[in-house]
This record gives structure tokens, sequence and C-alpha cells, in this order.
């Protein structure tokens, strides 16, 4: 039986909670058949690396590669060093290519998907850059990726937010790049709840304009577009942007918040997933996409439901520091020994949201072992002087 812990609320007050509420997921044993699922996956820090944690955290490759390994024997893909992986926020071009290297390498041992991202952040942002240093910049990284032979998942770029100066930019860039690579690239759109550098992106403030815009770039080279991973946290624009996409394009869906309706879909069509909160709950989005393949619904939405909440609490505003949330999860579940984070990123969420995080992921049966679950959030909770 799990020990009862005393959690807090905000303001101070103390409650009890005893986990062990739910009972944890069955895992599946069988490759996904009906959706394809990427979780955007994170990177564990280094420790006892002797390194300024702030600029120069070491990545923890043994624990890292495992946690891959881990995402692959459930059935879901692996995207590589996206912003779940610190990606710009911690994690620099340089470390993110060793990062690359090494997973495609492991992808291909165990036979797992994967994608990785390729941007532009190597090029800092500012009035001085052009159109071209950016294009060059991209063709770094693609050709990088491909040259390790893997898939590109084309990030988007602050360096082209801050000197496009119209949509005929973005149009320009992109369609340069998309005219070189080897394979179909994955589109990402994010949008600047995650990362307030990106905004207005397409040239457009208005979401339905940029989309517009987006779908130029799409349409003009269609056979070089996989799919389009967007992250808007708007269901109804993503449902639009699905239903305009030509055929051969996938909608991977972003949107933290509404996942389970968008994966699921409707008589017109559904999302794949390319998802940050996949990362967490990994064990019940296999299994709900299992449901899914043997057509049974209503376990569908037993399963994913649930997580909703965790995953709105996790991407609470400020939603780039999500990642706090993910690498406690895995910390949480033992995947890793302890809650460090590369740039120090474990601060970025109070004692108080964690607690709350614990109890959602216990009630959605995602703790896997509640006793050890309990014990290191007793730890954590000591250190915050509870």
């Amino acid at each position: 039986m799990s020990q009862e812990l005393k959690l807090p609320r905000a303001g101070g007050a103390l409650y009890s909670y005893t986990p062990g509420q739910s009972a944890v997921i069955e895992l599946p044993d069988k490759p996904l058949q009906s959706r394809i699922a990427f979780s955007a996956a994170h990177v564990v820090c280094d420790p006892f690396a002797d390194a300024d944690p702030l600029n120069h955290a070491q990545i923890d490759w043994d624990g890292t590669l495992a946690y891959r390994r881990h995402l692959w024997s459930l059935g879901l893909g692996v995207a590589e060093a996206m912003d779940t992986a610190q990606r710009g926020m911690g994690l620099d071009w340089a470390r993110a290519k060793e990062l690359i290297s090494r997973s495609i390498t492991e992808a291909k041992s165990v036979g797992g998907r994967i994608a990785s991202g390729a941007g532009t952040d190597h090029l800092a942002p500012g009035p001085q850059v052009t159109l071209e240093q950016v294009e060059q910049a991209y063709e770094e990284q693609v050709g990088f990726v491909e040259g390790q032979g893997g898939q590109v998942i084309l990030m988007a770029s602050r360096a082209l937010a801050a000197c496009a100066q119209s949509p005929e930019d973005y149009e320009r860039v992109y369609g340069r790049i998309l005219s070189q690579v080897k394979q179909p690239v994955i589109l990402h759109w994010l949008g600047d709840m995650f990362d307030p550098a990106l905004a207005g992106y397409w040239g457009e403030r208005d979401v339905d304009a940029a989309m517009d815009v987006c779908l130029r770039v799409i349409r003009a080279h269609a056979d070089k577009v996989d799919g389009i991973k967007i992250s808007l946290l708007d269901d109804e624009k993503e449902i639009r942007m699905r239903r305009l996409l030509p055929e051969s394009v996938k909608m991977y869906t972003g949107d933290d918040f509404n996942y389970p309706a968008l994966i699921r879909g409707d008589e017109q069509g559904f999302s794949h997933a390319l998802l940050g909160i996949f990362d967490a709950i990994a064990p019940a989005a296999a299994a709900a996409i299992h449901a899914l393949d043997n057509g049974d619904e209503t376990r569908y939405s037993a399963l994913l439901e649930p997580t909703v909440a965790l995953s709105r609490h996790i991407f609470q505003k400020p939603t780039y520091a999500y990642k706090t949330g993910i690498v406690f999860m895995a910390y949480l579940n033992g995947h890793q020994n302890h809650f460090r984070m590369i740039g120090g990123a474990e601060g970025a969420r109070s004692i108080v949201h964690l607690a709350e995080l614990f109890v959602l992921a216990d009630k959605a049966g995602l703790l896997t072992d509640p006793d050890r679950a309990a014990e290191r959030m007793r730890h954590v909770l000591k250190l915050a002087g509870l």
C-alpha cells in the first residue's frame, strides 16, 4: 500500500493524499496500425558533470537513449531534438547534432521510427540577418539530418521570424529548402505560446491568414511534404487546416489540450500525432491507439480522456515551461534517478504545480509504481521545505 503524503495547495495549506487510486495501464506488445504517433522526447541531464548547468549542462547519454528505447518498445515513434528536448532552450545545435546522430543509430538498431528537428538555431536572430543566411542555416541542418539517414522535421525559425518582411519571404525560404530535400519532411508550425519569438509566423499575425500562406507552401511542394505538425492549441483551426491539406499530406496534431478528439477524428478524417505530452503519457497513448486499431473507441476514450487534465496542467502558462513536468514524470516513474534538467529548468515550476501533477498522473493510472513515485515525491517535498 502506498504511503500517505502531505501535499501543498496554493497559499501553503496541506492536504493528505495516498497514491494508487487507478489501475496501472497494461502495455501493448504489437505495432500501432491506425495512426502514426510520434513522442517528442526529452533529454536526461547528467547531474554529475562538472559544468555550468545554465550554459554547459551535459547529457546523460545512457539515460537519454534508454528512454527512447522505452518509447519504441511501446510502438511510438521518436521526434528527436525538438522543443521537448529543450531545443533552443538549453540544447544548442552542437549538442543537438550529437543527440540526433546517436538516436538515429539507436533507432536503426531496434527498428524504431524516428524523425529529427532541423532548424536555424545556430543562427542568432537579429535585424542584420538576411534571408540567404536563413536558407544556408536550414540547408546545413537539413543536410546533417539527411546525411545521418534520418527524416527531417523542418522546425520553425526564430531567425526567419525576425527578418522576414512578408509572406513571400516565407514562401521563398521554404520553397528553396523543400526543393532540395531528399525525402518528404514534416513541417512544424509552432505557436507563440510555445515560443514567443515565433509570433506572426508565415508573415501574418492573423492565424487564418498565416494558415493560407502555409497551405500555399504545402500545395506548391506537396511531393516533398510528408505532413505538418501544428501546435496552436486550437482544435478548430487544426481541423480546418486538416480538411484543406492535399490528400497525400498528413496532419500531425501538436495540440496538447485537444488530442483525444483530434486523433480519433471525424467523418472527414483524423490527425496523426506528434506530441510532447506523449513523452509523459506514453503507456496510455500507445494503449489507446491500439484500442483504435481494434475499433474500440470506448476503450480509447477511457484510456486517453483521463490524461487530458494532466496534459492541460503540464502545459499551463507559461506553456514553454512544460518540459519541467515532462521530466518530472520520467523521474517519478523511474526512468531516471534524479530530477535535474539542462539549463536548470527543474526550477521552472512551483512545488504546488508539481504536487498537483503527481495527483493527476496517479488518477490517470500513469504512476507505474505508486510506492516508488510516492517516495520520490517525498524527496522533492523535503527539498521544498515540507
